[in-house]
């Protein structure tokens, strides 16, 4: 991600026609690292082509696993069984928390030690949420002064331990399970709100036990898991930014094949809804647990909506381009939302100045936004902090501006979707 020029984007009149989306993100990362300690080869089609997969990759084949794509484009991994072997250099997560975060749980348990590096962004991120109840199971981690990367963790023979998550995280739930899949004894999780699920899903489609009663996941360690040959459905993440976009253009009609409908990832769907949309699914199917469909959407009369508490929760990604467009619809307001600062830019600074930027009015809370609707926005020069989402959000809403609009840094979009400008400019009517 080297090109670092601005991508120019120009008003559209709709958006007509259907489009996939790359494989999710979420469930791509945790396949392939259960997949590295699975006993035997595990395929999985339609693996995310992003940056931030390409980390977890890059992680599990330098803890033993041999890493490839076959002939049709499948990532193809090689599991060594619940022992890695030590890596001769540091495992570099780029610029993925989920990386950092989800892989510490499963090194954490191991007879080694390993070092957890990544890129000035994920060196900022905040690690002590992982750190404290991974030390609790018995490793020992060593980070900066304020809880970031580098992470230094040296294994151990792991005890089980019950956990309440301070701050709702699916990554942090995660990393422990995983922890605790090499722990003696059971390791449970309660989570404050539910947050996804993909974790549990892909323990389960490896073939271990995982007990779920409220919001408390326990697993018992020393299961052994078998490898998975899997499709991995569309990052319905990545599909956010079309359903967004098709919301605000009265005339739109668009088409998203084989996307997740993970409940726990369906909120973007019930706040469209909300806002008006009229929204379909069908072809549904379940694999693995994970159930993925056709999406279709046509415009409705737009309504104000608030998103609060646990729906901020699961809507955490999707917020950026929801309040992006927010100033075409009848008005958003987010709260809870103080999580979008620790991401991989203070996500709340940085829409509200874009969206001046565009001449929009936006009200910045302690946790969110007001955002009135109705407005008329104008093309501008955009920021994109190198975050992929802030830029494909500004990409979304200048779409309906007036003008051209310029986003700089455009190519941290390849981070989780590196076609996403030819795959937008392919459902454009201008």
């Amino acid at each position: 991600m080297h090109d670092t020029r601005p991508v120019t984007v120009h008003p559209a009149r709709n958006i007509l026609g259907s489009v996939g989306v790359p494989g999710d993100k979420s469930i791509s990362h945790r396949y392939a690292m259960l997949a590295a300690v699975a006993a035997g080869q595990s395929r999985f089609q339609n693996f995310s082509p992003g940056a931030d997969c390409a980390s977890t990759l890059g992680c599990v084949r330098a803890l033993g696993s041999n890493v490839e794509r076959d002939e049709q484009g499948a990532v193809v991994i090689d599991g060594i069984g619940p022992q890695l072997r030590s890596p001769d250099v540091p495992l570099d997560c780029g610029n993925s928390g989920s990386t950092m975060r989800m892989l510490s749980g499963l090194v954490a348990g191991q007879p080694f030690t390993t070092e957890l590096i990544g890129d000035e962004s994920l060196s900022r991120r905040p690690m002590r949420r992982i750190i404290e109840p991974l030390t609790r199971m018995g490793a020992q981690i060593h980070s900066t002064e304020s809880g970031c990367a580098p992470l230094r963790i040296t294994g151990a023979r792991l005890h089980g331990i019950e956990y309440l998550v301070p701050v709702a995280s699916a990554q942090v739930k995660t990393s422990l399970l995983f922890a605790g899949l090499l722990a003696d004894g059971h390791t449970s999780v309660t989570e404050p709100m539910r947050t996804r699920d993909h974790g549990e899903l892909a323990l389960r489609a490896f073939g271990a036990k995982v007990d779920r009663v409220r919001n408390t996941v326990t697993i018992e360690g020393g299961q052994t898991l078998h490898p998975l040959e899997a499709y991995i459905p569309g990052d319905i993440s990545s599909a956010a930014f079309f359903l967004c976009a098709a919301a605000v253009f009265p005339e739109s009609n668009l088409v998203i094949d084989g996307v997740s409908l993970n409940p726990t990832r369906s909120a973007l769907l019930d706040v469209l809804t909300a806002m008006g949309s009229r929204i379909s699914m069908v072809r549904v199917e379940e694999q693995h647990g994970e159930l993925l469909g056709t999406i279709t959407l046509v415009p409705g009369t737009a309504k104000p909506v608030t998103i609060a508490g646990a729906q901020t929760a699961l809507l955490i990604d999707e917020l950026p381009v929801l309040a992006a467009i927010a100033p075409y619809t009848a008005g958003l307001e987010v709260r809870d939302a103080g999580e979008l600062r620790v991401k991989e830019s203070d996500r709340q600074s940085a829409v509200t100045q874009n969206l001046r930027a565009m001449g929009a009015r936006i009200e910045q809370t302690d946790d969110g936004w007001r955002i009135p609707g109705g407005q008329q926005l104008h093309g501008a020069e955009i920021e994109s902090f190198r975050d992929h989402r802030i830029a494909m959000a500004f990409a979304i809403a200048a779409l309906r501006a007036q003008g051209e609009t310029l986003i700089s840094n455009s190519e941290c979009v390849a981070i989780s979707y590196p076609s996403f400008f030819a795959d937008l400019e392919g459902l454009l009517e201008r």
